[in-house]
């Protein structure tokens, strides 16, 4: 099968960082799903373990955790898939990724695709969304209905992808007042389409910017990124007893301690524990990503695919990473087919 990796983590800038492969076809067992990859998209998890995990000597690591496709064949535990379903899923961290023609993913963490998406719009959201549902519901405990309700929801980096799933589906399912932040004119409309109340400039004063808008404070946030540029003051403009969680990696310890006088609680999301640690519960994220496709079939939440970068190869791949470390995205971006 045809396969995009690398041996060695190397910056983009060097022709071995990312390479057009060849690899034996995997073959399923047990609750696995052999999926027939026909679009992928890339995420900021894709740069960093290009950079920072090196495979065994001689041996490849394809990347790639988000892909909808078709199943080719099931394992014998399989029950919740057959062959010619049309399938989504973000895939497990420690197994060969998306970035393939076929690819090894277990059935508990894979979704049904909407039925109302094609594969390349599909496969901007598994990722994106299992993290923010994960996030919103399950860590930071947003509850589900339309009754009134006095949250007020932060989300620090909202045009971004777990943004832009995680303010469509808060504006959709809860009725918390939504303060998305963007810093440039065409990311400031994206969020307010997808459903903020409030759109504020995270290169400016949170604090400043909340008065702005006249909001004294936020009962909740999510975190998404340069948490440990903004943490002073997300410590300040928080509601005690609230609730702040965040999905990025810090590179200096959070002085927590500002924390402890409200009472605010500190919650880490990551989209991969269930599948890492083999959790219990590993069927939520099945169940969730079915959800999900019946909220994008009811036109209730939309896909994310910000830009279409083409056929799946490294050139394609590269050019995808980078954006992503650049810091400029808007959306997902995504690829098709090899």
């Amino acid at each position: 099968m045809k396969a995009v990796g690398y041996q060695k983590p190397l910056s983009l800038d060097l022709a071995e960082s990312l390479q057009d492969i060849q690899l034996p076809d995997p073959v399923a067992g047990g609750r696995d799903l052999l999926v027939e990859v026909r679009a992928i998209s890339v995420n900021p998890v894709d740069y960093k373990i290009r950079l920072g995990r090196t495979p065994p000597a001689g041996q490849w690591q394809v990347l790639g955790w988000d892909a909808s496709g078709v199943v080719r064949a099931v394992g014998s535990e399989v029950t919740l898939f057959k062959p010619g379903d049309r399938v989504w899923y973000a895939g497990d961290i420690v197994r060969q990724g998306s970035n393939a023609q076929l690819q090894l993913v277990d059935e508990r963490i894979v979704g049904h695709m909407p039925e109302k998406l094609g594969f390349a719009e599909a496969a901007a959201l598994p990722l994106t969304a299992i993290t923010a549902w994960e996030l919103l519901f399950e860590r930071l405990g947003l509850v589900p209905g339309k009754r009134p309700s006095e949250v007020r929801l932060l989300i620090v980096g909202a045009a971004g992808g777990v943004g832009s799933i995680l303010t469509q589906l808060a504006r959709r399912l809860t009725s918390a007042t939504i303060i998305g932040t963007a810093s440039r004119p065409e990311t400031q409309g994206w969020v307010h389409d997808l459903g903020a109340h409030h759109v504020i400039d995270h290169t400016r004063s949170l604090v400043e910017e909340l008065r702005r808008i006249g909001v004294p404070d936020v009962t909740h946030i999510a975190s998404l990124t340069n948490t440990q540029e903004h943490f002073a003051e997300l410590a300040e403009i928080i509601a005690p007893q609230g609730r702040l969680g965040l999905i990025d990696d810090p590179e200096v310890p959070l002085d927590i301690i500002k924390l402890k006088a409200k009472s605010v609680s500190l919650h880490w999301e990551l989209m991969f524990t269930r599948s890492l640690f083999k959790t219990a519960d590993m069927l939520a994220q099945h169940q969730l990503l079915d959800e999900v496709a019946a909220l994008v079939d009811a036109g209730a939440i939309r896909s994310t695919l910000g830009e279409h970068f083409g056929s799946i190869n490294a050139y394609n791949l590269k050019r995808a990473h980078a954006l992503l470390e650049s810091g400029k995205a808007r959306g997902k971006i995504v690829l098709e087919d090899f």
